[in-house]
């Protein structure tokens, strides 16, 4: 999963960060509610992680904006306030669950998996969510539908990001292999997912890493 961490404890913050990385998450820590806006705007994020009491945008305030937004990652509020107020206002902004400190970090990760492990087998890929097990391709909530062809070159793509793929690759899952069949394919799956997907001239195809 690739999970925003708020948290303006740097030792709280590292040790949190350390420990998402060694079970094999993607996070990333900012110390302050403005970066952390930066950071969800620019980016697509499995999971929020929030302390409330940070410096510049508080975690109420940058979760309920984010919600305002569209934006429905799940969030867990982190925090020293443990006040049922408190609470109740964390769940009200859109808040999937409450942690309070003090913790043991373990607790944390124990949560995200009880709750959020099943986002652990969906590839994310900008505004794409793929799902292998179920074979499904959603864009913004919305399922896409590719033809059969357009979804072999999908799937090839989405398993290797950030790698040029050679041509090859594309025409032998082809059932009559053709280049211009091959970039007909290719051009009609860049028109419904909106992806950049490059030609590398003599070689074969990419997406870039978002």
């Amino acid at each position: 999963m690739k999970i925003l961490l708020l948290e303006d404890d740097h030792v709280l913050g590292e040790t949190i960060q350390e420990m998402l990385i060694e079970a094999g998450h993607n996070a990333i820590w900012v110390k302050d509610g403005d970066e952390a806006a930066e950071k969800a705007y620019e980016q697509s994020f499995d999971l929020y992680v929030l302390d409330i009491n940070v410096p510049e945008l508080n975690g109420f305030d940058l979760l309920e904006a984010l919600r305002d937004a569209q934006d429905e990652t799940p969030a867990i509020f982190i925090s020293a306030m443990t006040d049922i107020a408190s609470m109740s206002k964390g769940f009200a902004v859109g808040a999937d669950d409450y942690l309070k400190k003090p913790f043991y970090p373990q607790e944390l990760l124990l949560r995200i998996e009880a709750k959020f492990g099943r986002l652990q087998h969906s590839i994310h890929y900008g505004e794409i969510v793929y799902d292998p097990r179920i074979k499904t391709i959603e864009k913004q909530g919305k399922v896409l539908s590719l033809g059969d062809l357009q979804f072999l070159f999908f799937e090839i793509l989405i398993h290797n990001i950030g790698k040029t793929v050679p041509k090859e690759r594309f025409l032998e899952v082809m059932e009559h292999p053709s280049e211009n069949g091959m970039r007909v394919a290719l051009n009609k799956l860049k028109q419904i997912t909106q992806w950049d997907i490059q030609n590398i001239r003599g070689i074969g195809y990419r997406i870039e890493k978002s």
